[in-house]
């Protein structure tokens, strides 16, 4: 497996890990009951429930740009160092902004996104032919 499927890979599994974790805050926070039902009447959530939430929102949404590039570098036969660095700093660049938001960190959370944004248009780049 390429190295851009591996980091794709590795960033689906650190969603697993946020959803899990934010599910597991939201049972902590609402009980396993009221969201094991329709959820129509449930506050929203607040504190750390809410912080995870939107770290999971915000990792989907780094996923939704990135997923479908490097499926199609893959299938177009594109890998070259700009992809392979591209999907690293993507992986990594999430990771790191994953537990900053969870800590709360701020500043530095920001610059952790732009990293895995500039990972994800140097794949765009190379799949364009600009880079």
């Amino acid at each position: 497996m390429s190295v851009e499927l591996t980091m794709l890979t590795y960033s689906v599994g650190l969603l697993f890990v946020l959803v899990f974790v934010q599910a597991l805050v939201g049972i902590r926070s609402q009980g396993a009951v009221p969201l094991a039902n329709s959820r129509d009447d449930l506050p929203p959530p607040s504190g750390f429930h809410a912080r995870m939430k939107r770290v999971v929102d915000n990792h989907r949404e780094g996923l939704t740009m990135f997923a479908p590039l490097v499926l199609v570098a893959a299938v177009a036969g594109v890998s070259n160092g700009t992809t392979v660095l591209g999907a690293q700093l993507f992986f990594y660049s999430r990771v790191v902004h994953a537990v900053l938001y969870i800590f709360g960190v701020p500043m530095v959370r920001p610059l952790a996104w732009a990293v895995g944004v500039v990972g994800t248009v140097m794949v765009f780049a190379a799949l364009v032919g600009l880079a």
